[in-house]
């Protein structure tokens, strides 16, 4: 069986090496989907009798870990260092630096590889994540799956 959750956060970004307009600074009204498979539970008197996992613990992970820490930030590559120097130059300013460029691709294998361990074991039905679905325009995405990881 699978599920799917659905998110949505805004963040900033560019594309340092871009050929178009990417490479300057602006921002997303991002969607993210987590899409968890396993065993449907049948414990009885288990408040998850008849689930995979309560949607609401698929979100509680994923907004502790992606959204709330990603929304309302820029999101920023660790070798733009102009855009890295301009941006710790404002203090407050909520600032993700990342280890990659900032694209859907990118970010979609990032949200992956940090919430993989997060929901591996969460309740005893051998639940596993098996795509990532990071939106950053309604027409454009990028998915990052299990057999990628």
């Amino acid at each position: 069986m699978r599920i799917t959750r659905r998110l949505e956060f805004d963040a900033g970004h560019r594309i340092p090496d871009h050929a178009s307009q990417c490479r300057h600074l602006h921002g997303h009204r991002y969607t993210i989907e987590i899409t968890l498979a396993g065993e449907i539970i049948d414990t009885e008197g288990s408040p998850a009798r008849g689930m995979l996992i309560d949607f609401s613990d698929v979100k509680a992970i994923a907004k502790q870990h992606i959204v709330d820490v990603w929304d309302h930030a820029f999101l920023a590559y660790r070798g733009d260092r102009a855009v890295v120097d301009f941006l710790q130059s404002m203090p407050g300013h909520k600032t993700v630096i990342l280890d990659v460029i900032p694209t859907a691709e990118n970010l979609a294998a990032e949200a992956f590889r940090t919430l993989e361990p997060l929901y591996t074991g969460v309740y005893k039905n051998q639940l596993r994540l098996e795509r990532v679905r990071l939106y950053e325009t309604p027409n454009c995405w990028a998915d990052a799956l299990r057999a990628d990881a």
